[in-house]
């Protein structure tokens, strides 16, 4: 499957997938960012991605981040719709600093990955009235 795709920093290197098992590649930082204590931060993904009809891009935390950098993705996942794809739309990884202290993401460091799922738009069918019997939440299937 070909991706269409614009990098802005043409020095730093393509997203790629690091093995042959990989689902998802990865998203490097293309400028450092300091992002504050108890703050959040935006870190640009270096690159404009058009997904292709029927295809959503996925933006997941490494599983990395909390333990290195104290990050947290705090919208994960994050969605990127198939229209976000403009002249001024690169992809920007939010996080969030649950340290005491300033982190830093480098230029050029792995920041987060990138899932493609397929999807599908549903077409809603109103109904009258719910179904009689009730399913239940959190928790509901646990109990006899």
């Amino acid at each position: 499957m070909n991706i269409p795709l614009h990098r802005i920093d043409k020095s730093l290197p393509l997203p790629q997938y690091e093995t042959a098992g990989s689902f998802a590649f990865d998203f490097v930082a293309r400028e450092r960012t300091e992002i504050g204590p108890k703050d959040v931060g935006f870190v640009p993904g270096n690159v404009i991605i058009e997904c292709p009809p029927n295809l959503a891009l996925l933006i997941l935390p490494r599983s990395s981040l909390f333990r290195k950098k104290s990050l947290l993705i705090p919208n994960a996942p994050g969605l990127v719709d198939q229209d976000y794809c403009g002249k001024d739309d690169e992809i920007l990884i939010q996080v969030l600093n649950l340290s005491e202290e300033t982190v830093v993401v480098d230029r050029g460091e792995k920041i987060a990955q990138g899932l493609f799922v397929r999807t599908e738009r549903a077409a809603f069918e109103e109904h009258d009235s719910p179904r009689e019997k009730s399913r239940g939440g959190f928790g509901s299937t646990d109990t006899p």
